[in-house]
């Protein structure tokens, strides 16, 4: 039986390629980045106001005061969207400007709309009274203060999120390179398993595949259900798996049918054909009977997960994300650490993944509590957490207040 640190290290030298495709970046919303992305242009393009208000030289109000003021000439407005203009300046004179509004040349300073004192009258300006010094570059937004032309948006193999997309839109990048997202074939097995919603109690409801199919929807891999296996049907699955070969499933999963029971019929079929990679059972729990194969001189991976529910989640996290993370050239995902609120203790040889519960105390500190029920079949405390505590292999009891590794579920917020 494998530790997990060497299934782990196994899966790292099993990859299978992924295609490389060009999408529009309006698109891209959680997709895997092939390339550093740069900025192709300053952002802003150029100097613009950042208030409502007036433009005007700030070296025209150097000897300003309340006894010795000055009028400016009011040119027009400037709205953002319009072409400043290009006009040649005289001293004493000032452009009504809007937010966004390019900065004419030969201004270099705004004065907000609500500091600003009109003459003859509000109603029908013809000049504004400037009575004291202005200081240059104030409410001005200049050209490259947020993004100069080469700086980085997002580096390779980070995931596009809201934000870059709106960095992509803001400076007219409108095609780029991401990562084909993995397709995922998914078998249910089992001659319990019922996709009905009425079954009688020797009958099991169809649930695994639902919750792995929910998560593909905010992660960057796409799966299939292929249905139902049922039991100790050899000559079927074997058959399956040659025609997915020559199929666009880059990766196969079945669900169930991986221990040693009588029923248990994945792993030695998956044995018949040639492989580069395996293993057979892991020091975890859940999800002790984990199965994996890269099958030899094919560009295809398997996974065997357990069949209760929690074995199957904790599974997915655990090893299938982390491969698909490797495969989409990601960086491994790092945990953050909690410190443990009670006392707990396991067996020394297992890696335990734990539900747990990430709260902060009085004082400020993230602590972690291990949650009830934390049986492979229990739903309602997986539910109930917000997080996967993991207890390593190689200890057994772990003290209250000592530093555990701690990982998001997948699909919470």
């Amino acid at each position: 039986m494998k530790s997990y640190s060497q299934a782990l290290k196994i899966l790292k030298k099993s990859k299978i390629l992924i295609k490389n495709e060009y999408i529009k970046s309006s698109r891209s919303l959680n997709r895997v980045c092939v390339e550093n992305i740069y900025s192709n242009s300053h952002y802003p393009s150029a100097d613009n106001s950042s208030f409502d208000g007036f433009a005007i030289n700030s070296k025209d109000t150097k000897n300003l005061t309340k006894k010795k003021n000055k009028l400016f000439k009011i040119l027009g407005t400037i709205a953002a969207g319009n072409k400043p203009s290009s006009n040649k300046i005289k001293r004493f004179q000032t452009f009504e400007i809007m937010t966004g509004g390019l900065l004419p040349k030969g201004f270099d300073t705004i004065i907000p709309i609500e500091k600003i004192v009109f003459y003859p009258s509000k109603k029908k300006p013809k000049f504004i009274i400037i009575d004291k010094k202005i200081s240059k570059n104030n409410n001005v937004r200049f050209a490259g203060s947020d993004y100069k032309k080469g700086d980085k948006i997002i580096a390779a193999g980070e995931i596009i999120n809201s934000s870059h997309i709106l960095a992509f839109k803001s400076l007219g990048i409108e095609k780029i390179i991401v990562k084909k997202k993995p397709l995922i074939v998914f078998y249910s097995t089992g001659n319990e398993i019922s996709e009905k919603t009425n079954i009688p109690n020797w009958k099991v409801r169809n649930s695994n595949i639902h919750y792995i199919k929910s998560l593909s929807k905010n992660l960057f891999f796409n799966i299939i259900d292929g249905g139902i296996l049922r039991d100790n049907n050899d000559k079927l699955f074997k058959k399956i798996i040659t025609k997915n070969f020559k199929s666009k499933y880059d990766i196969i999963i079945t669900n169930g049918a991986v221990s040693a029971g009588k029923f248990d019929f994945i792993p030695k079929i998956i044995k018949k054909f040639k492989l580069s990679k395996y293993f057979k059972g892991v020091a975890i729990r859940p999800g002790k009977p984990i199965m994996f194969a890269k099958f030899k001189n094919k560009n295809k991976s398997f996974f065997g997960l357990p069949g209760n529910p929690i074995s199957s989640a904790a599974c997915f996290k655990f090893f299938v994300y982390p491969y698909l993370r490797e495969i989409l050239g990601m960086k491994k995902e790092k945990p953050f650490t909690a410190v443990l609120k009670k006392k707990y203790s396991k067996k020394k040889e297992f890696t335990r993944f734990i539900k747990s519960k990430i709260s902060i105390n009085k004082k400020g500190i993230i602590q972690v509590e291990v949650l009830k029920g934390q049986e492979s079949f229990r739903i309602k405390s997986l539910i109930k957490s917000n997080n996967w505590a993991i207890f390593k292999s190689g200890k057994e009891n772990f003290k209250k207040g000592e530093l555990i590794d701690c990982f998001k579920p997948l699909g919470i917020q």
